[in-house]
């Protein structure tokens, strides 16, 4: 058998890609991502021996079969993505199949016959720097979650995590929830008036006896006028609009000025997951699945860059299109060359544009994609095209009019238009904005044609109330926007960050906009108050500068971990916190955190200055006024979002009947029955709980048709008394008991059940209606009666498949047939629109098919040791030697992700994967 190249990409995808490129001579496989990486628990890195890691193989079976391929190969290809977590894997491969063959990193930006050739011809060494940078960033990440996240369980609850970019991310959330709660609306009034013209127009009223009347930025966030301008009332308004009818308009100025526009640059990350997001109206997690299958079939080039930079192959291609499609007056003389880069850009990229040296149209591509696939690769092909055309132009137009009321007092209007008189690039792309009330750059609005001192016809005047509006919330575009500004991690995590807060139920959805919880609240609060440079923007920002310099040599990685870490040691043996962080000491001295304060948000007070206090507890969030003995409290309910918990909707929660009451004393115990408002719905409770001796009472859920209201004493008294013995088979002498489960009601005859129709034949069944129903075939859940669907939304634009949203056991989720995703906290059935049923599926089928529960546990094999790389120094460079950490036993496989990409995060507990 003759021997062949063996090339080694991320995914399948891509391998089959290239393969069909390269031909007979090579044999492409996949390593599905990492290979090896961080035990799960413990922290898998040495602290006291320079930071070096331990590693773990998490897929022993890819790792055989890539070392069964090598045996027969006459050379080895690493062509794992060119950036950080590439170089990595393309390491650890390295490292863990010792190939005897020559090795290259091959490299490309896309993958076309051309490209991948190329990067045949044009292989490279493994880059130890970049290399080293993914190493550091990953053992800082470890450090921080591992670090940090069992403060929050301490302190706040359990199943929390904090992280180097998820915790700023979440930090820019609230802090713009707290604006919104500290935000006081005003309240103004203006005049319009109607010009019958041809075209109409409408005019408003901006000044009164030559003083500015006040818009919406006249007043600061506590609703105050900020400013010399009058705000109108509405009897001031309606008076006006009054003594101007019927009086005549004239043009007092007319001021007309030409205006040029440019096209933006080409997508980057960051770019295209806001364009994403507000024109196809998807996720950034969705806008990153579908590039990387554009990009994995040669579709478009990589998808993770900061570089706004197109090539001469690409420039080229753009320009010869420009031509045919739209005619030589939309090409400029020379290519358009962007080079300003993001802050904090990583890697040398090409911008994200259609891949070869010729450009597909979309027309070109409609019948090879998916909907959700073809509209993406249609707006980088847009945005790519526009990038090299000719600027807009056009001609902007500022009218004043007057005119005199009825009792002498002057009136000044105004309008504006835009015509545009050339439209150069936006015949291919108008950029969206994340203003839903401002205007696109492609729309006009034209006036008539008009002088100075022409009369203007007027056919209606007419006020208008207007309240000032607090600052939006971030929606998923805007934070990205946010964090690219701030230079707060690489814009190929934002992804996964925006994910995480959201699974971990820091933040949820309103619509297109994120609402933090008031768990959010509480953990900023404490990184905040005890870890303030964790969350501090520059801090975050500063790191990603010094990964740069680890991969580019210029900064030593060990030191660099240490004054995280440690801290620089002063003269007398401790700690410099001046000169590095010292996370091991923050971390180690908690005593001064108040975890009641922490978890404490203060609205206000009451008429009576009694305060009242958002507090996040145990079984959620909840209100308190007052303190001690005398102090109420109610539940927060799920749907409210925190700026709208004001003082006044805190005093109606705490004010509400509860629902709880005495409803008498059990005939049998003499203990007192209380009926309950529980978190999981209405129960009853058999007595009181005694610490001391150790007393439980019994409880039980109401009926689904029982209304707490009404519901008496004699009505709950058969609850408690459940399971219920319905009778005896008599074939064998088993019991029959009837009772209510997680899953509804439900016989039981020793380890054999049967689900019931309706709660109340728990009480009702005879055992001769037992035995019917026991001697019917056992239905797995949810094989009761088909229920009809909540709400149909439609086709899937990809798939076709129906998309409906249904009630469950857990309540409505929406499903294609295939898949089933939850509706989460803030999405009303009513409410659901398509595109947040394809966000929720989307990232339902991103987090992989549910884990089934584990059987019996095997005795653990033997383990296989894995190597440990320690930080780099110039020896070790030069000598390409790796040291080893103590030896590891076989690791336990995980779960793989289809490619590298990995949060930039640290771990939300010990369990997990450090990324």
């Amino acid at each position: 058998m003759a021997s062949k190249s063996l090339v080694i990409v991320e995914s399948p995808a891509k391998a089959k890609t290239i393969e069909k490129y390269l031909g007979a001579d090579f044999k492409v496989m996949a390593s599905v991502g990492h290979v090896v990486d961080l035990p799960s628990s413990p922290l898998g890195v040495d602290v006291a021996n320079a930071f070096a890691l331990t590693y773990e193989v998490t897929k022993p079976k890819v790792i055989a079969e890539l070392k069964a391929a090598l045996k027969n190969a006459d050379a080895l290809y690493l062509a794992t993505d060119e950036d950080r977590e590439g170089e990595a894997i393309a390491w650890h491969l390295l490292n863990q199949l010792k190939p005897k063959v020559p090795v290259h990193r091959m490299v490309f930006h896309e993958i076309t016959r051309k490209a991948i050739l190329a990067a045949v011809e044009q292989s490279r060494g493994i880059d130890e720097g970049l290399v080293d940078a993914q190493e550091a960033r990953r053992t800082l990440d470890r450090l921080y979650g591992y670090e940090v996240s069992p403060v929050l369980w301490r302190k706040i609850g359990p199943r929390l995590s904090a992280g180097r970019v998820q915790s700023p991310a979440l930090r820019l959330i609230v802090e713009r929830e707290l604006e919104r709660m500290r935000f006081r609306s005003a309240s103004y009034w203006d005049v319009s008036a109607r010009h019958a013209t041809s075209p109409a127009f409408t005019s408003t009223l901006t000044a009164v006896d030559g003083r500015r009347l006040a818009t919406g930025k006249d007043f600061d966030a506590q609703g105050a006028l900020s400013s010399e301008a009058r705000p109108l009332d509405e009897a001031t308004a309606r008076a006006l609009a009054t003594g101007l009818e019927g009086r005549p308009f004239k043009v007092r100025s007319l001021e007309k000025k030409g205006y040029r526009s440019s096209p933006k640059p080409p997508f980057i990350t960051s770019t295209m997951q806001q364009e994403g997001g507000r024109k196809l109206r998807l996720s950034a997690q969705q806008v990153m699945r579908l590039a990387q299958g554009l990009y994995e079939r040669g579709y478009i080039t990589y998808m993770r860059t900061d570089s706004t930079t197109l090539s001469a192959t690409a420039l080229s291609a753009a320009r010869t299109q420009i031509g045919e499609l739209f005619g030589k007056e939309y090409l400029p003389a020379q290519p358009r060359h962007y080079v300003k880069k993001a802050k904090n850009a990583q890697e040398a990229h090409e911008a994200i544009r259609p891949a070869g040296d010729s450009f597909r149209t979309p027309d070109q591509v409609r019948n090879e994609l998916g909907g959700g696939e073809f509209r993406l690769y249609e707006l980088i092909w847009q945005r790519t095209v526009a990038s090299q055309m000719n600027d807009a132009r056009g001609e902007s137009v500022q009218v004043r009019l007057g005119a005199s009321t009825h009792d002498g007092r002057d009136a000044l209007f105004a309008a504006s238009g835009r015509t545009i008189l050339f439209p150069g690039f936006l015949r291919a792309y108008v950029e969206g904005t994340d203003d839903p009330d401002a205007a696109l750059d492609d729309q006009e609005r034209i006036l008539p044609e008009m002088a100075e001192g022409d009369a203007m016809a007027t056919e209606e005047l007419a006020g208008a109330g207007h309240e000032t509006q607090p600052p939006a919330r971030f929606t998923e575009a805007s934070l990205v926007k946010r964090l690219e500004e701030l230079g707060v991690g690489r814009p190929s995590t934002y992804a996964s960050i925006i994910s995480t807060v959201q699974d971990r139920g820091y933040v949820w959805k309103k619509g297109s906009a994120l609402v933090p919880s008031f768990t959010a609240f509480a953990v900023i609060t404490l990184l905040e108050q005890h870890f303030p440079d964790l969350v501090d923007y520059a801090f975050t920002a500063r790191m990603e500068d010094d990964l740069d310099e680890i991969a580019s040599g210029s900064e030593d990685v060990e030191p660099w971990l240490t004054r995280f870490y440690f801290g620089v040691q002063n003269g007398n043996g401790g700690a410099d916190h001046t000169s590095g962080l010292a996370l091991k000491t923050l971390v180690s001295d908690l005593g001064d955190i108040d975890a009641r304060e922490v978890n404490s948000i203060p609205l206000g007070a009451d008429s009576d200055g009694v305060p009242i206090v958002a507090r996040v507890g145990r079984y959620g969030p909840y209100l308190e006024r007052g303190s001690g003995d005398d102090s109420q409290r109610a539940s927060i309910p799920d749907e409210i979002p925190p700026d709208e918990l004001t003082v006044e909707r805190a005093v109606e929660l705490l004010e509400a009947p509860s629902g709880d009451r005495e409803l008498g004393t059990h005939p049998s115990s003499g203990e007192t029955v209380y009926l309950k408002a529980g978190r999981f719905g209405p129960y009853v409770q058999e007595g009181l709980h005694d610490d001391e001796t150790g007393f439980k009472p019994r409880t039980a859920s109401l009926f689904r048709d029982m209304d707490p209201a009404t519901v008496t004493l004699d009505d709950v008294l058969p609850l408690l008394e459940l399971p219920r013995e319905v009778g005896v088979d008599p074939a064998d002498g088993v019991v029959i008991t009837a009772q209510n489960g997680r899953y509804g009601p439900y016989i039981k005859k020793g380890s054999d059940s049967r689900s019931l129709e309706t709660e109340q034949q728990i009480l009702s069944l005879t055992i001769e209606q037992a035995l019917v129903v026991m001697a019917q075939p056992k239905r797995g859940r949810g094989q009761g009666a088909a229920k009809p669907p909540l709400k149909e939304l439609g086709p899937d634009p990809d798939t076709e498949r129906p998309i409906v949203v249904k009630d469950g056991r857990f309540g409505p989720y929406v499903t294609d047939g295939e898949t089933n995703a939850s509706l989460r906290k803030g999405d009303d059935v009513e409410d659901l629109t398509m595109e947040r049923a394809l966000e929720l599926l989307a990232d339902r089928r991103a987090r992989g098919p549910v884990k089934k529960k584990a059987g019996a546990k095997k005795k653990a094999p033997a383990k296989k040791k894995a190597g440990a790389k320690k930080k780099a120094t110039a020896a070790k460079k030069k000598a390409g030697a790796k040291k080893k950490a103590p030896a590891k036993k076989k690791a336990t496989a995980k779960k793989a992700a289809a490619d590298h990409a990995v949060s930039a995060d640290g771990p939300p507990t010990p369990a997990s994967s450090g990324d």
